[in-house]
């Protein structure tokens, strides 16, 4: 039983040291604001639904360009290597590349509802960095983002739900930031 104590401690500690030093992973959440942000005006234009399907996808290449950016000018660790804790971030970030695989196929099979379960995907993604971060935002939105593009995406175009997710994603990341000042004892 004290081994289980000791064990759990170090944990907490260790979730308490990605928290801090990657500022509970504020830097990706700032950075899929302006991939969301790029969607929606993608899904904007006239081109043809697949097309925008296809961009949409590519969007997602600059994510850590964009998230290094940021890191960088918040003052953030891109990756706590001594921490290995990171992996399991790393792994739940890499988990999502194969739930895409669900919407390659929406891509070809029901192409105007793709964006919908990309960003359901996106969403739900979230839930283990609840667990990382000790993080009561990611635990809510990864839960909140899925349920409202579902109920958004099954009655509007794929532009409303990808505007949708920019101001969720600007919601999100001033909940984290507050979250992050609480974190280091800052008033709110």
């Amino acid at each position: 039983m004290e081994n289980k104590k000791v064990w759990f401690e170090l944990i907490q500690e260790l979730k308490i040291d990605n928290s801090k030093k990657q500022k509970k992973g504020l830097h990706f959440m700032l950075a899929s604001i302006l991939i969301w942000t790029a969607i929606g005006v993608i899904h904007s234009t006239n081109l043809p639904v697949l097309t925008k399907n296809l961009y949409t996808l590519c969007c997602s290449a600059p994510l850590f360009p964009l998230a290094l950016f940021f890191s960088k000018l918040l003052n953030i660790e891109f990756q706590n290597k001594e921490n290995p804790l990171t992996s399991m971030g790393i792994l739940a970030a890499a988990n999502q590349i194969l739930y895409i695989l669900i919407a390659m196929w929406v891509y070809a099979g029901v192409p105007d509802k793709m964006l919908m379960v990309y960003a359901m995907i996106f969403g739900a993604h979230l839930l283990p960095y609840g667990w990382l971060y000790q993080s009561k935002v990611y635990y809510v939105f990864a839960i909140v983002i899925p349920i409202a593009v579902l109920a958004v995406g099954l009655q509007y175009p794929a532009a409303v739900v990808a505007f949708m997710m920019t101001g969720v994603q600007i919601v999100l990341s001033a909940c984290l930031w507050l979250e992050v000042r609480q974190l280091f004892g800052e008033e709110k």
